[in-house]
């Protein structure tokens, strides 16, 4: 199986999931997008689409010009070709985006380990009818998709008391996910290197955050 992994910065990649694709004999085609490389023109040839996250908004195509590219590439890989599409953090508010959602900032933002609570639609849901009513998972942004309750091809799978879309899925195939399931044990220590992040963490949970939120997520 050929996927395509879109990331926007290096150290946030698909972490556990990765280990897991690469064991199963997946091959996967990693795209760095803030390195300047490019996403393949035919996104035929591939069979899934993961989309990361990063310290960059959806709305910075000033910034990141590549954002545009990126939008048109999952709106057709999405909409077009109608093919398995995973998008975590950014990448979830990214496909908000191209489902016609807004992206706008959290109040509060979410740091941390955190509930998510399941809707009852997660029964019938492919990837997610065994997980338990509750998990706890690591929580890391600042912006949320919102104003997709009306699109009709829209499912919530799961919700957090500050964020709703924490799990929605369009049509049957494409998923996005607001927090990290991907993460690994070396995860908050490396993402806590990345100047956005470290800020973020810290105006929310204060100046010695970091080492708490390392041990927490382990």
């Amino acid at each position: 199986m050929d996927i395509i992994v879109l990331q926007h910065i290096k150290i946030e990649d698909p972490g556990y999931l990765k280990d897991l694709m690469l064991i199963d004999g997946f091959n996967l085609t990693t795209i760095e997008l803030d390195e300047g490389e490019k996403i393949p023109n035919d996104l035929t040839k591939f069979d899934g689409m993961f989309c990361m996250g990063g310290p960059m908004d959806t709305y910075m195509e000033n910034e990141y010009p590549w954002l545009i590219h990126e939008k048109k590439a999952i709106k057709e890989f999405v909409m077009d070709l109608k093919k398995p599409y995973l998008g975590f953090c950014l990448g979830c508010q990214l496909l908000g985006e191209v489902v016609g959602g807004k992206v706008i900032k959290s109040n509060p933002a979410e740091i941390g380990i955190m509930d998510i609570n399941f809707t009852k639609e997660k029964q019938q849901d492919n990837l997610f009818s065994k997980f338990p009513e509750t998990i706890k998972s690591l929580q890391w942004h600042s912006f949320e998709v919102q104003g997709i309750e009306n699109n009709k091809d829209i499912i919530l799978i799961a919700s957090s008391p500050i964020t709703k879309y924490q799990i929605f899925k369009y049509q049957n195939h494409a998923y996005g996910i607001q927090f990290h399931i991907e993460i690994k044990d070396t995860t908050v220590k490396e993402w806590g290197c990345v100047p956005e992040y470290r800020k973020a963490l810290e105006d929310q949970l204060g100046e010695d955050a970091l080492e708490k939120f390392n041990q927490s997520a382990k």
